[in-house]
């Protein structure tokens, strides 16, 4: 079943305007795979009448398809590096200059909350080695569905074994039926509400590291400086701004300095507003 030019013309504008997320030509097969599903679910016989009630502004489907667009990949401690240095340098680097002793961590693009959990687990390992201090990480994400699964703080046998590493298993999680849930104190950490990354973001707190992993890729050149500008906007001069490892940012500008780091894409915010 192919979907019709004008119809993901249509889609690819749609998923633009709400989410920001390039899809170019050449990705009918993506939007295809993503939009039959959905199609059957809703009683629809062809994707050119699915899309027509798309067309007509059905509020509820164009979420569940918002939702079934955005890239979802995830795992525990992803890539490793990342979070090793986090815990190793730049946790303690960003503690040493905090005025309040409040440490926030923005874990962007949260997805099913893995990656912010991963955060918050190595942030309690760090907590009672460093008395007085407070943290917390703030997970955001565009698809409701994501963040409401990532506030339940459940996952499935499947889940837990891509990247878990073993004592966290023991330490941080009770096993519920076929199911592992984290302990009260690991979701207490961390909180996770819907945000469009090309969206200002307001009432966002001001954040000492921003994670904003595998993302940028998803983006046209204009639209990712505009993430970043957003980041900046929230992070605080001497903050660190982690990408991913195979992505290309675009020129961060005098506001921005590489930090060498082992194996992770990181840097600091040197202060200022946009360039």
């Amino acid at each position: 079943m192919s979907i019709a030019t004008t119809d993901f013309t249509f889609v690819a504008d749609l998923v633009r305007q709400r989410s920001a997320i390039d899809l170019q030509p050449g990705k009918e097969y993506l939007v295809e795979s993503r939009l039959v599903p959905l199609m059957r679910t809703s009683g629809e016989s062809d994707l050119s009448a699915f899309v027509g009630r798309l067309r007509r502004g059905d509020a509820k489907l164009i979420d569940s398809v918002i939702d079934a667009l955005t890239t979802n990949e995830t795992l525990w401690f992803r890539d490793t590096a990342p979070f090793d240095v986090f815990a190793k340098q730049l946790l303690p680097d960003v503690a040493k200059s905090s005025l309040t002793k409040k440490i926030t961590v923005w874990s962007a693009a949260c997805s099913s909350g893995q990656e912010g959990y991963s955060l918050s687990m190595l942030l309690l390992d760090w907590l009672p080695r460093n008395p007085g201090f407070e943290a917390r990480v703030v997970g955001t994400d565009i698809s409701h569905k994501m963040v409401e699964r990532a506030n339940a703080g459940k996952y499935s046998q499947l889940e837990i074994n891509r990247g878990l590493r073993v004592p966290y298993l023991v330490k941080y999680f009770d096993q519920v039926g076929r199911d592992w849930v984290l302990k009260k104190d690991v979701r207490d950490l961390a909180t996770f509400k819907w945000g469009n990354l090309a969206l200002p973001p307001v009432g966002h707190p001001q954040c000492d590291i921003i994670f904003l992993r595998n993302v940028l890729i998803y983006f046209d050149a204009a639209t990712k400086k505009r993430v970043i500008e957003n980041c900046r906007s929230v992070l605080r001069p001497g903050g660190y701004l982690v990408l991913g490892g195979a992505e290309t940012a675009p020129s961060l500008g005098p506001n921005w300095k590489r930090v060498e780091v082992d194996r992770a894409v990181v840097f600091q915010h040197q202060g200022g507003g946009a360039s």
